[in-house]
Order: structure tokens, then C-alpha cells, then sequence
């Protein structure tokens, strides 16, 4: 279902005015901080549905929305470690940083539906989403990066994936909010986000060759259907 330029404004100005609210009067900067990412997403799911993508290449893109998401679940005992943040990484670079934002912030919010969902989904589909979406952006700086980039890619996105999260934390449930609990945060995650991030790696190093293949096989396909129709 797309957002509406209409919806997404009366989500912003109706978050906007709950923000100030809460600022002026108890200061609940965990539900503000979240207040922002919401308008985030909103944003760049507006910019996301100005693409006008073909049915077919929303079918795709929901196909691996759903793998990424069911991905997750297998994984749940092992703290950090998770294929998903690859998968994203994979499309964000074969299709390009807004299908890989769509991808990445789907399916957190697809997968939390079986891990639990909560105040955190936004930060995930955050997270994700700016995972896919710089790997998009890092295709097109750099065209001819190698898997060796792409493995020191994925393997900080681990660690930038938990600081984001960590902020949602941090604002929620830490005071005072200040720089020194802030780090306190971060070292507290160390060893969890170093696990995420040598998970990518090791997805990175052995998936990466044959997933690269299968989606730039998907994509050719989706190119000449293109071509076809508007023929």
C-alpha cells in the first residue's frame, strides 16, 4: 500500500504536535526520540513511493522482504548473529538504496511479528533500512567495489546497526542522558554488535558470489520486462 504525500504530513504535524507537548511537559525523551524516527520512515517511504516501482518489481522486492525476515527467526537464540543485515546489504547493492531501504525496514517489521514487537520495530525498520539503503548509495560511489569491501561494509554495519539501537535504549531507559551513559550503552552492546558484525562477515564471505548472482539475474529479468511492456 503506498503513503500518501496527504498522510504522511498529517503523521508529521500530529507527531510533531505530541513531541512538543511531551517536551513541555514531562520530558519523555524516549518517546520523542521515537517520535523522529517515525517521521523518518515516513519520509523516506514518501521518496520511496515517488520511484513508482512496477508491480512486478514490488513482488520481488517483497519476496526478499520476507527471506530476510524469516531469516531472522532460526537465528534468535544466537545473540547478534542473523543473515537478515546481509540479505539487506545484498539487495541495497544490486537493486539500489531505495529498494534496499524498502527491503531492510520490511522486514524487521515482518519478522518482529514472530520475535515480538515493540517500541524498538521503528528503530529496527530504521536500522535496517539505512543499511540497505547506504549499500545502495556505496554501489554507486564506488561501482567497482570488491567482496573484500563489501565484507568490511557489512562487518561495520554491525556495530552501526547496534548504535542506533542503542539510542532507542539509551533515551527510553538511561538518566541521565549525557555522553558518559551514552558510552556506558555502547560498551554494555560491545560484544553483542561484535557478534552481529562477524556474522555479516562470515554470510559476506560465503553467500555474497552466489546471492550477487541470483539478484542480478532477477534484476536483468525485471529489466527486460520493462522494456517489453513500455515496447
Amino acid at each position: 500500500m503506498r503513503i500518501t504525500t496527504r498522510a504522511i504530513s498529517l503523521t508529521i504535524s500530529v507527531m510533531v504536535i505530541i513531541g512538543a507537548i511531551l517536551i513541555l511537559s514531562r520530558q519523555d525523551w524516549g518517546l520523542l526520540s521515537l517520535e523522529i524516527i517515525v517521521i523518518a520512515l515516513c519520509f523516506f517511504y514518501w521518496v520511496c513511493e515517488k520511484n513508482s516501482f512496477s508491480a512486478k518489481y514490488l513482488s520481488v522486492l517483497a519476496a526478499l522482504s520476507s527471506i530476510a525476515a524469516v531469516s531472522r527467526i532460526p537465528f534468535a537464540i544466537i545473540p547478534g548473529v542473523q543473515p537478515a543485515t546481509f540479505l539487506v546489504i545484498s539487495t541495497g547493492l544490486i537493486f539500489g538504496p531505495q529498494a534496499g531501504f524498502l527491503v531492510g525496514s520490511t522486514a524487521a517489521v515482518l519478522s518482529n511479528f514472530f520475535l515480538g514487537q515493540g517500541p524498538w520495530t521503528p528503530w529496527q525498520m530504521f536500522a535496517w533500512g539505512m543499511a540497505g539503503s547506504t549499500a545502495g548509495l556505496l554501489k554507486i560511489i564506488c561501482p567497482k567495489i570488491g567482496r573484500t569491501g563489501i565484507v568490511f561494509f557489512s562487518f561495520f554495519w554491525g556495530y552501526l546497526f547496534g548504535w542506533i539501537m542503542n539510542i532507542w535504549s539509551w533515551t527510553a531507559f538511561i538518566s541521565p542522558l549525557n555522553i558518559n551513559s551514552f558510552f556506558t550503552v555502547n560498551i554494555a552492546s560491545f560484544w553483542f554488535d561484535t557478534f552481529h558484525a562477524l556474522g555479516n562477515a562470515f554470510f559476506c564471505l560465503i553467500f555474497n558470489n552466489s546471492l550477487a548472482k541470483i539478484l542480478k539475474h532477477f534484476q536483468r529479468k525485471l529489466e527486460i520486462s520493462e522494456i517489453i511492456e513500455e515496447a
